[in-house]
């Protein structure tokens, strides 16, 4: 126990040295080749910072812990939104562009919307079981190959935009080395985080599913918690707003997908009502993000806003507990 908790002190410190590494390799490079760090953060950071996500959930699915994978996705989008930005907004306010509260973040709806098509097969299709299927995983991939193909038709729309931040610049090479380093280092916290807390998890009893909806969720979203509170430290909100949106997306459509691919994802008929409230906690949670962006002074994400995103947060981890113990 104590080694796993010393593994785990570790692995924050590599989390927040990878994430401010990360951020400045990547904010160099988008002004060397003339992307905006939004387009950055949807990309790069999104997939640098999910990484931990997906590593865990093709394991998960090769070993048939599919349970664990459906549970990491849901919980690290939850986590994604209501500690990412919440605890960034808490730090400083953010400002979001009008493209991201029109485009961005519908298509986030959106993914939640395709994430209960794909699983709940018994209220939409009349089926019998409800599994993601090898074909639900290619149509889960297929939105995502459309979400790429938007994302550099923005970066083609907006490489002549002015940036109002101030991003230091650094030789090709040390931005290619802090970008790369940064990332092997938030991979690395991600999973040392992961692998430490579930055994301390499993030590005191509880099931996969609570461990992939809290703990796993929580261990593999801090590369996006970290970035963003390092981001907005750096007056960089658009890689904030940007790495926390693409990361859901990439999440849902990709992760999950290729989760599925390699194996079929079935729902344990008894933890079905639990799944259903997840993905409609998640959808409710991405409308509060939409719809706080018209609240007060438009398109920004104010500090009392964050500070009800994160008690949001922790209520909804205290409902996870209790149902766990009342089905167990």
């Amino acid at each position: 126990m104590i080694l796993d908790i010393t593994m785990i002190i570790l692995a924050f410190i590599a989390l927040v040295a990878g994430a401010n590494y990360f951020v400045s390799g990547a904010s160099s490079i988008a002004r060397k080749i003339g992307v905006t760090p939004f387009v950055v953060g949807l990309t790069v950071v999104a997939v640098g910072t999910s990484a931990p996500e997906f590593f865990v959930n093709v394991t998960a699915a090769v070993k048939g812990s599919t349970e664990l994978a459906i549970g990491n996705v849901m919980g690290s989008n939850i986590v994604n939104i209501l500690l990412g930005l919440g605890v960034a907004a808490v730090v400083s306010k953010i400002a979001i562009k009008e493209q991201t509260v029109w485009k961005e973040i519908p298509f986030a709806l959106l993914s939640v919307l395709v994430i209960a098509f794909v699983t709940l097969d018994t209220v939409f299709s009349g089926e019998e079981v409800n599994i993601i299927t090898r074909g639900d995983a290619l149509i889960l991939l297929s939105f995502f190959i459309i979400f790429m193909v938007y994302t550099f038709g923005l970066s083609k729309a907006e490489e002549n935009e002015e940036e109002d931040t101030e991003i230091k610049m650094y030789p090709w090479f040390k931005s290619l080395m802090l970008t790369l380093g940064g990332i092997a280092m938030l991979i690395i916290g991600g999973q040392l985080v992961v692998k430490h807390a579930v055994q301390i998890a499993l030590s005191l009893g509880l099931s996969e599913n609570l461990v992939g909806l809290t703990i796993v969720a929580m261990g593999t979203s801090l590369p996006e918690i970290v970035t963003s509170v390092i981001a907005v430290r750096k007056n960089q909100a658009d890689l904030v707003v940007g790495g926390i949106i693409g990361s859901t997306i990439f999440n849902a459509f990709f992760i999950l997908g290729s989760t599925a691919f390699v194996k079929d994802i079935v729902i344990d008929p008894l933890k079905l009502n639990n799944i259903t409230f997840d993905i409609g906690f998640l959808f409710v949670v991405s409308l509060f993000l939409f719809f706080f962006m018209f609240i007060g002074h438009r398109h920004v994400l104010k500090r009392w806003q964050g500070v009800a995103f994160i008690l949001l947060y922790f209520a909804y981890m205290g409902y996870a507990i209790s149902r766990e113990v009342i089905l167990v």
